[in-house]
């Protein structure tokens, strides 16, 4: 419940997004506008640099009720914004710590519980943040129109509470806690060749995630073929894809190996945005004749990278944890995410100049980011998996 607060949220920034670039914060760029939720994803996973030797320490109880009261206090005010700067406070400062004092003590916990089934495990609470991502931009879309901004905004903090509530009075840790844990990241794990292109690879790959996630609502509000109602409805079919995309990778990673799920994953990522959103972006703006097939292209691809994208959150945990001992897991966890937090700070920024920097605001040149990320990644996950297994077909 405390991921359909949190990662909910992070899968809806794509409404947010299109909204105030359309309302409050109109007047400025794509750019400048994704700053808000770059810094909100950035410090949703970068807090893990804290976040993970304190679990390890101490339990996630505590972790998550003081993420629970920063991410609703976030949500209660983000209704009153009206400048930049409140926009960028508290949405992406207060609403990421908050987050990320929900999510990382979430995955650990249940990493605690399974090791044989870890992957099965993650993924289905991993599905919570996609059930999020449905209801989130589905009740957004309703309210927007009837209730405004203001009152939108503290109905998804209602739900917030109710959810967070929830994770509050169940989240537990199996293990017990290890006092005297380093807060601080530990470098020297990189000496591991496999560990340190792990970490290249999910650095790429969270490049490319946060794209699709951000920018697929105001494509579809742009294009042309699609309503504004149904550009907010288009990201909670990418989610919808998500949820099972998140539960079904994990289920196989148990059986066929989480590196194997992850790989096949991250090329199926890579091939649906190049053979259907990069048409969809070259044929817009939509004239009589490509509408239809703009909007077709739009929901294949927001069903099934939604689907093969679900792993990039779910299945990263363990293949972490698959290069470290039980007990190391918040260590290794928090040194990866203290790099690969800094992609998602950045990531999305750099959709925005690309887009900036097309002829006539057109997507192609941003798929084509999300595309090569793909590729990249993909391969270096292949070399990681390499350096312990070799290039034999096992599971791992």
């Amino acid at each position: 419940m405390g991921l359909v607060a949190a990662l909910g949220m992070m899968n809806s920034v794509g409404v947010y997004h299109s909204y105030l670039a359309e309302h409050q914060l109109q007047g400025y760029s794509e750019s400048t506008i994704s700053w808000i939720f770059s810094m909100y994803i950035f410090l949703s996973f970068f807090c893990g640099l804290q976040i993970g030797p304190i679990f390890d320490a101490h339990g996630p109880r505590l972790l998550v009720l003081a993420g629970s009261i920063l991410l609703c206090l976030s949500m209660f005010l983000l209704g009153i914004c009206t400048q930049y700067w409140h926009f960028f406070l508290v949405f992406g400062v207060l609403g990421g710590l908050g987050t990320s004092l929900i999510f990382t003590p979430a995955f650990a916990a249940a990493s605690h519980f399974f090791l044989v089934k870890r992957g099965n495990a993650t993924g289905i609470a991993a599905a919570g943040g996609s059930l999020g991502g449905v209801i989130f931009p589905l009740a957004l879309q309703q309210l927007f129109p009837r209730v405004g901004f203001e009152w939108a905004t503290r109905v998804i903090a209602f739900i917030d509470v109710f959810c967070c509530i929830i994770a509050c009075l169940l989240i537990k840790s199996r293990l017990p806690p290890k006092p005297g844990q380093s807060v601080l990241p530990d470098f020297r794990i990189f000496r591991d060749k496999s560990y340190l292109l792990l970490t290249i690879a999910i650095f790429l790959m969270e490049w490319a995630l946060f794209v699709p996630i951000t920018y697929l609502t105001t494509f579809a509000s742009s294009s042309g073929a699609m309503s504004h109602a149904f550009s907010y409805q288009l990201i909670a079919i990418f989610n919808a894809g998500s949820c099972l995309g998140r539960w079904v990778p994990g289920l196989l990673a148990d059986k066929l190996g989480r590196f194997n799920c992850m790989i096949g994953a991250l090329a199926i990522c890579g091939a649906t945005s190049l053979t259907f959103w990069l048409p969809a972006a070259i044929l817009t703006p939509a004239t009589p004749n490509t509408a239809t097939t703009i909007k077709a292209l739009a929901i294949v691809y927001a069903v099934i990278f939604g689907f093969a994208s679900g792993s990039n959150i779910s299945l990263t945990p363990v293949c972490v944890g698959q290069l470290c001992e039980t007990n190391q897991y918040g260590r290794y966890y928090a040194t990866c995410y203290t790099v690969v937090s800094f992609s998602t700070l950045t990531g999305i920024p750099i959709a925005g100049a690309i887009l900036g920097q097309t002829a006539g605001g057109a997507y192609w040149g941003v798929v084509i980011w999300t595309v090569i990320c793909y590729v990249v990644s993909s391969g270096l996950f292949v070399w990681s998996r390499a350096l312990h297994v070799g290039w034999k077909l096992v599971k791992f």
